[in-house]
């Protein structure tokens, strides 16, 4: 195993990259979560058909059985990391179901920890506590916060973004999507910093933030204020815009996957990034999940969601064959694992899991 300068193989934390050879991950809870109620950021982020369920469910249990189904599929997926030799963390479990209040607002109830991605953002040795703009998400990572202290003794560093106040004129008010052939308009203001984790991919020194409906400009100039400071001259942050009307995250839009190959959304990805050129470009093949799966939170396009656990081999959905075609030509060895009932809360492996420590040493790849 190599590692960089300043770095040993004793690590706890240690992230450079989404292919470096996996040994830690964190893998979310499907316990105790919740409908969240609707809030003024949920009106870029999700799809106008879910509106009403939001707005007259919010606060209650998920159906019973599609909790079920996700939950099989979310222990497969632990077994076949654990049986990769991976080690596998879970967060604490809590009850998401009391009001929270701040001085400026107040939801009935949280989320949960479904998708760990989105609160914490590991770079290097850092753990940062991303300023999310759901209200419902404002102490998400105190499910987290017995992992982040042992962590923290064993050497990472550990720092929480500006928290952000989320008053109402941090969002566009009447906000509506662009349509067909407009420019891409998010519901965020630029009143503070707001971004998640999973608004950014990382691929060496050079760490990409898609701006959406969760991640303003910033979100994006604290990130790259705070590498500058306490990293100089190490990273670089890149602002990507997309072409979509419900932006929210990057990792089904813009994934380098492993050195040379770049898999993009075939519409959303209206232009490569010039540094990638001689990079292998993949356009995502068309999803294969049923209309019967209610997706709440997300487009079918989960399919491009997977979790690499090294540069060659990747976890993607059972199912999805025409993503498992591609891989497979493209020269990966494909491990299928159920994952679409998961799916309807909130993402897909990439989202459901938080890398802690891959193998390798900080490199540029351009």
């Amino acid at each position: 195993m190599s590692t960089g300068a300043g770095e040993r193989a004793d690590q706890a934390v240690r992230i450079h990259n989404e292919w470096d050879p996996l040994e830690e991950i964190v893998v979310g809870r499907l316990e105790g979560l919740l409908i969240p109620a609707w809030e003024p950021d949920m009106l870029g982020c999700m799809y106008e058909e879910y509106f009403d369920f939001y707005k007259s469910r919010g606060g209650g249990e998920w159906p019973a059985e599609e909790i079920r189904g996700a939950q099989r599929e979310l222990d497969e997926l632990i077994s076949i990391l654990e049986g990769e030799g991976i080690t596998v963390r879970r967060p604490d479990l809590r009850d998401y179901s009391g009001e929270l209040r701040t001085p400026h607002w107040s939801v009935p109830n949280e989320l949960g920890v479904a998708n760990p991605r989105d609160s914490l953002l590991v770079i290097g040795q850092d753990i940062i506590e991303t300023p999310m703009a759901w209200r419902g998400r404002y102490f998400e990572t105190f499910a987290f916060r017995s992992l982040i202290k042992e962590y923290y003794e064993r050497g990472a560093n550990w720092i929480s973004a500006p928290k952000p106040e989320l008053r109402d004129g941090l969002y566009k008010e009447s906000f509506t999507p662009a349509g067909p052939g407009e420019p891409p308009r998010f519901v965020l203001n630029e009143l503070e910093p707001v971004f998640d984790a999973a608004d950014a991919i990382k691929c060496g020194r050079d760490i990409f933030m898609g701006l959406s409906s969760t991640c303003n400009e910033a979100g994006i100039e604290w990130l790259r204020r705070y590498l500058d400071a306490t990293h100089p001259g190490t990273y670089q942050v890149h602002k990507l815009v997309f072409n979509d009307p419900h932006a929210m995250h990057i990792d089904a839009t813009f994934y380098p996957l492993a050195p040379g190959k770049l898999l993009v959304h075939p519409e959303r990805v209206t232009e490569i990034p010039r540094m990638f050129k001689g990079w292998d470009v993949l356009k995502t093949p068309e999803p294969c999940v049923p209309d019967s799966y209610p997706l709440y939170f997300s487009s079918k396009w989960m399919n491009a969601n997977v979790l690499m656990l090294d540069a060659s081999r990747v976890i993607v959905a059972a199912g999805e064959v025409n993503t498992i075609k591609a891989f497979k030509d493209w020269g990966l060895e494909v491990i299928e694992c159920p994952f679409w009932n998961f799916n309807n809360f909130g993402g897909s492996f990439h989202c459901a899991t938080l890398d802690i420590r891959r193998q390798g040493s900080l490199q540029s790849y351009f």
